[in-house]
C-alpha cells in the first residue's frame, strides 16, 4: 500500500509565487493584477504604519507596486515574495520619511538591547485585545510610536512575519529589532495601564 503523499504548505507556496512570478514576467494577462491583488493589504500595512497618511499611504503603495514590476526581474526566489514586496515597500516608506525629515525611531540604549535578548519571542501582543474598547485603545498607543516601531509591531504581531524576516525586509540587525519591539511593548503597557487599566 503507497503512503499518501504529504504535501508542504511552504513548498507549495513557493512554488506557486514562482508560477506568478513568472507570468508577469511573461506579460501573462492578469498576472500583475493577481500579484497586486495577493499583496497589496501587506504593503499598505508597511506602507501605513510608517506614514499613516492615507493619501500618501495610496500614492507609495502605487509607487511600490510599480517599482516591484520594474524590478521584478530581479528577484531571485531566495526569500519568500511577501517579504521582497515588503522590503520595497518598507524602502519606499522610508525613502518617503526621510525626503520630509520625519525622525524614523527613537534610539535605543544598551539597556533596551540587554532587555530584549531575555525576552521571549512568544510574548501576545494580540492577547491584549480582549474587547473593542481595548482594541481601539491598543491601536491608538501603536499609533503613538515612532514610525520604525509602528512598523515592527505590525509586520511581527500583526502580519506574523519572524525576526529574521523582518531583518531581511529592513536591513536591521535582528537583536536591533527584538530592542525596538521590546521598547514598543513596554511603551504600549504604559499607555493602556494608564488609559483603561490593561496590561498588554
Amino acid at each position: 500500500m503507497q503512503a499518501a503523499l504529504s504535501i508542504d504548505p511552504a513548498a507549495e507556496a513557493a512554488a506557486e509565487a514562482r508560477a506568478l512570478v513568472e507570468g508577469v514576467l511573461a506579460g501573462a494577462p492578469g498576472a500583475f493584477e493577481q500579484l497586486v491583488r495577493e499583496h497589496q493589504g501587506l504593503c499598505w500595512h508597511v506602507v501605513q504604519r510608517m506614514v499613516r497618511h492615507p493619501e500618501d499611504t495610496r500614492e507609495l503603495c502605487q509607487e511600490t507596486f510599480l517599482r516591484v514590476h520594474r524590478y521584478l526581474h530581479q528577484y531571485r526566489f531566495d526569500a519568500p515574495l511577501k517579504s521582497w514586496i515588503a522590503q520595497v515597500a518598507y524602502s519606499v516608506a522610508k525613502r518617503h520619511l526621510e525626503r520630509r525629515r520625519i525622525p524614523l525611531a527613537e534610539s535605543i540604549d544598551g539597556d533596551g538591547l540587554a532587555l530584549a535578548e531575555t525576552l521571549g519571542d512568544d510574548h501576545d501582543l494580540a492577547a491584549a485585545i480582549a474587547d473593542d474598547d481595548v482594541n481601539r485603545h491598543l491601536h491608538a498607543a501603536i499609533e503613538a510610536l515612532p514610525p520604525l516601531q509602528r512598523t515592527l509591531l505590525t509586520l511581527h504581531h500583526l502580519e506574523e512575519v519572524p525576526i529574521p524576516e523582518i531583518s531581511r525586509i529592513t536591513g536591521i540587525a535582528e537583536g536591533t529589532i527584538k530592542s525596538h519591539l521590546f521598547r514598543s511593548r513596554k511603551r504600549l503597557r504604559a499607555l493602556l495601564e494608564s488609559s483603561i487599566g490593561v496590561t498588554a
